[in-house]
């Protein structure tokens, strides 16, 4: 029995040392790719106001961008882990198989490769930015050991959070939505824009039942991901002085997930240079994204041009190599290992990548598909973004957009002068004209004349400037409704293979109504129309009803049915039927917005009734009972719903059935410039400065102003901020560091 007490002990030797090795290969084999830069000392003010908000202030911009990095660090050093531990490839040693999701994008698109080709071609003080703000991750992280996730995450340098943003740009235009059904072997969703003539689409179909549906969980994921993505929306205004009375204003309210790596940091940035801007980024970024500087502002919504072709491969009988012009080629294949984090161990998943000179190519059941997207192989973005913040002309400013670096986004704009225009920005692929083919659908891959280059030219682009009507705004509907009757574009005079959308939201057709209507846009107008709660009986939301009204019912559900139909088409929490409607209307919005199968009404209705009869034992609580914003141990009641200008979108279905507000309306700025007067603006977070620090005061102190529709001062002047302060007892905090 001794050799079996023996090989029992060596069996458990293995077992451990297999266990030692799962826990500890990873750290150790994604070592920093990349040492931090030169040597440096950065120094940066940083003075919070009453709110918590940091204003940064460095002698030069890469000294500010450096305090940028610390005081978001003080914030939310939670959240900027998982996007350093994104922009390395990292993310599925934390948060585990969805993470592993994002590493595998961050492989199949080459991130890395794209910084490592483009970041040393940037602009000498756009990369000095860029290491300052990683200088200062760095320092915080060195100095803050016990709060780090992942060994060997730090020190990062300059092109590691490049990295991140050659990850991130594709995903706001929708590449999740292609990638993940190839890589699940499905059928493509169908793509917005028009068709391609000669090559008509038949009208989408009823998707079918799924009987015992549910409320679905959505996710707080470092990139919009699956449900998340579908959900993308925001709203923006812009008024000019002859429609303000006499105020220019501009109001940026962009949809955003509530937390998570693309939910929005607040900050006032100043420095030596120049560089004097109050508005907020996302994690992982050395500048603010929307806002305002003393001269100008801009914000951004979401838009959905084609910007995205799928090729299908002619392979041949080894699968790895495929036909273009009648030659055969080789695939290019790459072997990466993907961390995936399963409870205390970390299993390295070895995943085979491969590219064509499409882009990137990924096979399933049936067949093998490249990918080629705007934008794609670029960096230029890191440059544009921060020109934007310094410009001071609305020709400065539109030089920028003009190289048509940033891929995608609309931009909504306002400036000193009166001033205010909207450009639909987006590096569409540069189809080439006279070759007939349907941009709509999957090309075939063995067409060396379907393979574009580079983006159309900037003036292709729907854009329009100081419109009689006197206001502008996109709620994530086509360019085509921009600015009232007499002023909006022509569709027709743009070519259908830019695929420019040709959609409407309920945000979009109330926003039109209720600024087509009002005489003037003063203050109090736009914020009854900012956050009006109302739906249009037209688009999706009469399809629904229309659907309601003939479907047979009877006993609960008939009951259910009856209850919706008497709703008042408001989500202001004043209707006994608002909170049915809630549980209703965000699948069917979901469905129109990505093009997706019209959903089964009756399943709807009944996984909605059974909600509320299991969780509050009637189908009519109020509103306010059923959607709450939560923090820690605040727990407030919210209005607003999905697809409301007043946005309440996705949720977490909490134990006690209530619904957690996850995404929706968050960042919220009023940017006004008044007669006479220097600009000044006002803002509010859902929750607070410190949104993953529940020690701090500044965890919740949003919530309330947040949920009673009330906006804060934005103190962008150094001397209100000093006031402010001193009033307050505030410090203020040097922090330096030397390299």
């Amino acid at each position: 029995m001794i050799w079996v007490k023996r090989g029992g002990f060596a069996l458990v030797v293995l077992v451990v040392l297999a266990f030692a090795v799962l826990a500890t290969w990873e750290p150790v084999m994604m070592a920093s790719a990349a040492s931090p830069a030169g040597t440096r000392t950065y120094s940066a003010e940083i003075i919070r106001d009453e709110w918590g908000v940091p204003h940064i202030t460095g002698k030069t911009d890469a000294d500010t961008a450096y305090g940028v990095a610390i005081a978001h660090a003080e914030d939310d050093f939670f959240t900027l882990q998982d996007v350093v531990a994104m922009s390395r490839g990292r993310y599925g040693a934390i948060a585990g198989e969805d993470g592993a999701k994002v590493d595998y994008v961050y492989h199949l698109i080459d991130a890395r490769g794209t910084a490592e080709r483009e970041y040393p071609k940037l602009p000498a003080d756009t990369r000095a930015l860029f290491e300052a703000y990683a200088a200062g991750l760095n320092q915080y992280a060195a100095e803050h050991p016990e709060e780090l996730k992942l060994a060997n995450l730090f020190p990062v340098a300059g092109i590691d959070v490049a990295a991140g943003f050659a990850l991130r740009q594709p995903f706001f235009f929708g590449l999740d939505g292609v990638i993940g059904p190839l890589v699940a072997g499905e059928d493509l969703r169908r793509e917005h824009g028009p068709d391609i003539p000669g090559f008509p689409r038949p009208p989408l179909e009823a998707a079918a039942p799924a009987p015992n549906a549910a409320p679905k969980q959505a996710r707080t994921l470092v990139l919009p991901l699956g449900e998340d993505a579908e959900h993308l929306g925001s709203n923006a205004f812009a008024v000019a002085p002859t429609k303000g009375g006499g105020t220019t204003t501009l109001v940026s309210n962009s949809h955003q997930p509530l937390r998570g790596g693309v939910a929005w940091y607040e900050l006032v940035v100043e420095s030596g240079e120049g560089w004097h801007f109050a508005g907020a980024n996302f994690p992982g970024s050395p500048f603010p994204f929307l806002g305002h500087n003393e001269h100008l502002g801009w914000t951004n919504t979401v838009n959905t041009p084609d910007m995205i072709d799928v090729y299908q491969l002619e392979l041949d009988e080894t699968g790895m190599r495929y036909k273009l012009d009648g030659a055969w080629r080789d695939l290019e294949s790459e072997w990466v290992t993907l961390p995936v984090k399963m409870g205390p161990v970390v299993l390295p998943i070895r995943k085979e990548l491969l590219r064509s000179v499409h882009g990137p190519v990924i096979r399933n059941a049936k067949g093998a598909f490249a990918v080629r997207y705007g934008g794609i192989g670029q960096l230029q973005q890191l440059d544009a973004y921060y020109r934007l913040n310094k410009a001071k002309t609305f020709a400065e400013w539109e030089g920028q957009l003009s190289r048509l670096a940033i891929p995608s986004t609309n931009f909504i704009y306002a400036d000193q002068s009166g001033t205010i225009a909207y450009v639909y920005n987006a590096a569409i692929p540069n189809r080439p004209e006279g070759v007939k083919a349907d941009w709509r659908s999957v090309l075939p891959g063995n067409r060396s004349d379907l393979i574009w280059q580079g983006a159309v030219d900037y003036k292709a682009l729907p854009r329009i400037v100081n419109p009689a009507s006197g206001w502008l705004y996109n709620s994530n509907n086509t360019p085509f409704t921009a600015a009232g009757s007499g002023d909006d574009l022509d569709p027709g005079a743009f070519a259908p293979a830019m695929g420019i959308e040709l959609k409407q939201t309920n945000r979009s057709r109330r926003a039109y109504k209720l600024l087509t209507e009002a005489s003037v846009l003063d203050r109090a107008t736009l914020e009854r129309i900012k956050y009006d709660t109302g739906y249009e009986q037209d688009g999706y939301i009469a399809r629904l009803f229309e659907a309601l009204e003939a479907m047979p019912a009877e006993g609960d559900l008939a009951k259910a049915r009856d209850l919706l139909l008497s709703w008042d088409f408001t989500s202001d929490g004043q209707g006994a039927a608002d909170a049915i409607a809630m549980l209703m209307i965000r699948d069917f919005m979901a469905a129109d917005y990505n093009n997706k199968p019209f959903p089964d009404v009756a399943e709807k209705l009944k996984a909605a009734s059974d909600h509320l009869m299991q969780h509050f034992g009637r189908l009519d609580p109020p509103l306010g009972d059923l959607v709450r914003l939560r923090q820690g141990k605040r727990d407030l009641p919210v209005d607003g719903g999905s697809d409301t200008l007043r946005a309440a979108t996705t949720w977490d279905v909490a134990d006690d059935g209530r619904l957690s507000l996850k995404h929706g309306d968050s960042f919220i700025m009023w940017i006004e410039w008044q007669p006479g007067q220097k600009v000044s603006s006002r803002s509010v977070q859902p929750f607070g400065a410190a949104s993953t620090r529940p020690q701090s005061p500044h965890y919740t102190d949003q919530m309330t102003l947040f949920v009673e529709h009330r906006l804060k001062p934005v103190h962008f002047w150094r001397d209100d901020l000093l006031a402010s302060v001193a009033a307050r007892r505030h410090t203020i905090k040097t922090v330096t560091n030397a390299r």
